[in-house]
Formats: C-alpha cells, sequence, structure tokens
C-alpha cells in the first residue's frame, strides 16, 4: 500500500518535468527557427522487462536487477526538428532554409573561445565592414567555412536559391548550409543553436535558401496549451491517489487498531 505513494510521488515528478518542457516551448512561441522539445517516461515494467533479456553482462554473470523503485522514470528529452511556417518579411538579410540543414555560426563565448553553431534562425544582419552577423553579433560562416563578407554599401544585394550573394552583377560570398546525417548527436545550445556531440557526422545539406523570409518557431501554442491541461489533470489525478492512500492508511492505524 504504501508502495503506491512513492508510485504517484513519480507520476507526479514526471508530470513536473513535462510541465517545465511545455512552458519552455510556449516562451519560444516567436522565437524564429526555435524546434520545439518533449518529455519520455520510462515505466516499470518496461525497464525490468529491458533488464531481465539484456545479455551484454555475460554468460552466467549473476547481477542483482537494481532497487525496486515501481512507479514512472523521466525518460530522456527530445527535440522535434521538424520545419516550422514561414513568413515574409521583405527584409534583404532575412533568411529561410527550404528543407534540412543549419546555418553555421562562429560563436564566440564569454572566455573569447570560438566555436562553430548551427542554427535555422535566419534573421541576420551586416555589419560596418559587410560581414553577415546574427542578432547577437555572432558570424555566419559561408560554405568554406570562413565569415561571410560582402560590400557594405552596394546598392543591392540578392541572394539566390543556392545561397549565392550577388552584388553588382557578381557572386561576391556563398552561405554555408550544413547537414547531419542523425539529429540524435546535436545538443541544443543556448535557445536557438546546436551543436554536435561525438559520433556526429556531417551530410549534404538538400536546403535552398528563400530571401525575405523567416522560419518561425514550429511548436503550435494550441496544442501546447492542451497538452498543458492533460499534464494537469495528469498531476491531479496523483495527487487524489495520495490523498485517497492516505486516507486507507490513518483508517488502518487509528480505527482497525483499536479494534
Amino acid at each position: 500500500m504504501v508502495k503506491g505513494l512513492y508510485t504517484a510521488y513519480t507520476g507526479m515528478i514526471h508530470q513536473e518535468h513535462r510541465m517545465d518542457v511545455l512552458t519552455n516551448n510556449l516562451a519560444n512561441a516567436d522565437t524564429n527557427g526555435y524546434k520545439k522539445e518533449g518529455a519520455t517516461a520510462q515505466s516499470f515494467d518496461a525497464l525490468l522487462a529491458h533488464k531481465i533479456k539484456d545479455v551484454t553482462e555475460g554468460y552466467r554473470l549473476a547481477k542483482h536487477i537494481g532497487w525496486n523503485n515501481p512507479g514512472v522514470k523521466i525518460g530522456e528529452g527530445y527535440t522535434d526538428f521538424s520545419q516550422g511556417p514561414m513568413k515574409e518579411t521583405g527584409n534583404t538579410f532575412d533568411l529561410a532554409l527550404t528543407d534540412k540543414g543549419f546555418f553555421a555560426v562562429e560563436f564566440v563565448n564569454k572566455k573569447g573561445e570560438s566555436s562553430v553553431k548551427y542554427t535555422r534562425d535566419g534573421n541576420f544582419t551586416t555589419d560596418a565592414e559587410g560581414y553577415l552577423r546574427t542578432q547577437d553579433g555572432d558570424w555566419v560562416l559561408n560554405s568554406e567555412g570562413k565569415r561571410v563578407q560582402m560590400d557594405p554599401i552596394a546598392p543591392e544585394t540578392v541572394i539566390n536559391i543556392k545561397g549565392q550573394i550577388i552584388q553588382n552583377g557578381q557572386v561576391v560570398d556563398t552561405i554555408g548550409v550544413t547537414d547531419f546525417e542523425n539529429y540524435d548527436y546535436l545538443k541544443r545550445y543556448g535557445e536557438n543553436y546546436f551543436e554536435p556531440v561525438e559520433g556526429a557526422t556531417e551530410a549534404e545539406a538538400p536546403a535552398g535558401i528563400y530571401q525575405g523570409f523567416l522560419e518561425t518557431s514550429n511548436m503550435s501554442v494550441v496544442s501546447e496549451m492542451v497538452e498543458m491541461i492533460a499534464v494537469s489533470r495528469a498531476y491531479e489525478s496523483n495527487q487524489k491517489v495520495i490523498t485517497t492512500i492516505d486516507g486507507t492508511l490513518d483508517i488502518a492505524a487509528n480505527q482497525l487498531g483499536k479494534v
């Protein structure tokens, strides 16, 4: 009976974790190129079955299954990399990717260390020297991994579907687009950046570039709100289980014990 308290407790912890993920998604509803996150759970019986069938320990090597803790285990989080809707802005340096892929960005941290990050947010601008930058001041990289630079006083700048920057009738640079074979090897960095981890393999990006467009967040406010309601009800259900068990224990201890 008391185990039911811990089972309901783990369910409440899991629902809190789901709520944190949903609120973070809602907070980034207006973030360009944002990819929504999700949370998974693993039940006790599923983990037990997996452990029983695990043959990696070797033949005849006895090993304890682990702590007996029925309930819900918070699983791994995941990121939905599906493409978000596009909105037209008409701005020269607002760029959107047509398919899979990422813009490569040279990011400098507070220690002055530089590294390459990847993003779907194409809300760019130029500085006085003609370098293409993000709104946070990071440099956008070209197809050769160098900083994109153009003529800052050119009368017109056209960026075609191939990412070629055309000024005065000539191609002055090409914006780099990078893709990866498996997105499971990408780790979120901050709100809108991703960085590869060990095992990540680059692949040819199928995406083209639309000038004057931005990719918006791929999360739906309505869907997230509906999910939040479901999480709240699941949390309340676990609370009621704890209240019910507590009442049963009270009867067992204070009433049946008197007989």
